[in-house]
């Protein structure tokens, strides 16, 4: 019995990959359909994608492509093209407006661009629309029940522009870029008020202040250590019992010896 079963898998396997192959080869768009079909409803979406790159021109405008092009975009997703994907997905949102697939294809097409997000040390032009594809569909869709993970996804994202803003600012400050560290600096605390890493800039924002005015030409000097000591002011405010305070300290100390030359 066991032997008939395998036999009979074998067979229908043979089957379904001949039924495949011609279908592939055939000039039957009906065929070619109806095996697309099959491929996709089994999960076999590599197989899938061949057939429907074959009948997406041809299909186009006809009753049947708003299926046949939700299947190809689903199909590229599953197997992770998403720069394919995402283009396929935006074309069919623009195409079938009215589809009762429109949310989820906005959705996915939004999540395409997520996925292509990089590390934050890279280049983030796929995060920023990845970002704006989600805000997008969150004004559209605001009671989908993907609201929840778009607003996770958007919020992740922008933690990693924040992330890469600080960083940026901080490879100033480590290649001895002083003055461009401290407007980097000032940037990014502008830019992101509310940020984890508040403490942080302050810290290397005086940092920078306080090695550019040691640094500094005589006619220079005084005003730089100004701006440290105004830059070491700015974090104790923010935080009297920072983790920077020793440091900050020490620093201070140099700072109000250099300045005692200039009130003479």
């Amino acid at each position: 019995m066991k032997k008939f079963l395998a036999l009979f898998v074998l067979v229908a396997f043979a089957s379904s990959c001949s039924q495949y192959q011609k279908a592939l080869k055939s000039d039957d768009t009906s065929l070619k359909l109806e095996q697309a079909t099959k491929m996709y409803d089994a999960k076999k979406y590599a197989k899938a994608i061949r057939l429907f790159e074959q009948l997406s021109p041809v299909y186009k405008g006809k009753p049947q492509a708003e299926r046949l092009f939700y299947m190809y975009s689903q199909s590229l997703y599953k197997t992770e093209q998403y720069y394919l994907a995402g283009y396929q997905f935006e074309s069919f949102a623009s195409s079938y407006p009215k589809s009762q697939k429109m949310e989820e294809a906005s959705f996915l097409g939004a999540k395409c661009f997520v996925q292509l997000s990089p590390v934050y040390s890279l280049d983030q032009t796929d995060t920023y629309k990845a970002i704006d594809k989600l805000q997008s569909f969150i004004d559209t869709y605001p009671a989908s029940a993907n609201l929840a993970e778009a607003n996770s996804m958007a919020k992740t994202l922008r933690e990693k522009l924040e992330k890469k803003a600080y960083e940026n600012a901080k490879i100033y400050n480590n290649i001895s870029d002083y003055k461009a560290a401290m407007v980097a600096f000032d940037n990014f605390i502008v830019n992101y008020p509310g940020t984890p890493y508040k403490e942080k800039a302050l810290f290397y924002k005086l940092d920078s202040a306080y090695n550019l005015a040691l640094n500094s030409v005589p006619e220079k000097m005084e005003e730089r250590l100004k701006n440290a000591k105004q830059a070491y002011l700015s974090l104790v405010k923010f935080k009297a019992d920072t983790e920077y305070k020793s440091k900050a300290d020490q620093m201070l100390a140099i700072i109000d010896k250099n300045l005692q030359q200039f009130s003479k």
